[in-house]
């Protein structure tokens, strides 16, 4: 059950990161992103280019794909979220350009890498062993990175000026335009933290296991089971939420089969919603 338990938190720190950063876009932008997994793949893929293709170091290609996915989210959110946002497109058409953006992304790593399953270039990982408990240095690598990240963004958030214009468009965004606040430029520094957060979520799934073009489609569902449950909008309610899954759907596996982790995420997104429809730290 510990063993478990463990590879839970490591479950649950990807979902977090990626669930951080859906929960920011929404907040901001009032649009459910149905790209976001692809987001994550994307960045693993990049960082798959850098580390193997171009045989570069994978801190290196790491922060390279990373940020190159971030950049790539600024350039879309100039040639095409802003126009549909000035346009007044309404939430039905966010969301159905969000999954037609998804599909573009990820028929293009298919087409540019194939379908088949990909690694980093990396030394073999090591097992910890703490009194019969195995973890892997990837594990202890991703749970240190997605903590020291959260803790960089609570940081953000409560002691920078871009935090709390962030915060105050959050709570009301007429008045944020009315104070003077540069909307367009929050919403810039918006994408480029939640897509890069879901890169580096992409990255660190790719370190623990393979990379494959729909990854991020299959970690989307535990992604919005983590956000709804810890409060739509909510980034700190993200962070407890995807540890929750992640935690939830490997503990599952003590009496389920593994293919059967993703229907946990499923039934917690159903209960919460007919339960607490606001989530853990939601407001009603």
């Amino acid at each position: 059950m510990i063993q478990q338990l463990i590879f839970g938190i490591v479950t649950g720190s990807i979902i977090a990161l990626g669930a951080i950063g859906l929960s920011m876009i929404y907040d901001i932008l009032d649009l459910v992103n149905f790209a976001h997994g692809d987001f994550m793949t994307l960045g693993a893929y990049l960082t798959f280019l850098f580390n193997v293709s171009l045989n570069l170091n994978l801190i290196l290609a790491a922060a390279l794909g990373i940020i190159l996915t971030g950049v790539i989210s600024l350039i879309l959110d100039k040639i095409m979220w802003k126009k549909l946002r000035d346009k007044g497109a309404g939430s039905i058409t966010l969301l159905i350009t969000a999954i037609g953006l998804a599909l573009v992304i990820r028929n293009l790593i298919v087409f540019q890498w194939g379908g088949s399953n990909v690694g980093f270039d990396l030394p073999l990982s090591q097992n910890l062993n703490f009194h019969g408990i195995m973890i892997s240095t990837s594990g202890v690598l991703t749970v240190v990175v997605a903590a020291l990240l959260m803790i960089a963004l609570d940081l953000i958030l409560r002691k920078t000026k871009i935090g709390k214009a962030m915060r105050a468009l959050s709570d009301n965004k007429n008045l944020a335009r009315i104070t003077g606040i540069n909307v367009d430029n929050i919403i810039l520094w918006t994408w480029g933290i939640g897509t890069s957060f879901a890169a580096v979520g992409g990255v660190l799934y790719g370190l623990n296991t393979v990379i494959r073009p729909d990854m991020g489609w299959f970690l989307l569902l535990p992604i919005f089971a983590a956000v709804i449950l810890g409060g739509i909008g909510n980034p700190y309610g993200a962070m407890v939420g995807g540890l929750i899954i992640g935690i939830s759907q490997e503990m599952s596996t003590i009496i389920l089969p593994s293919s059967y982790k993703i229907a946990v995420s499923f039934v917690i997104l159903i209960l919460v919603m007919l339960i607490k429809p606001e989530g853990i730290f939601g407001e009603k």
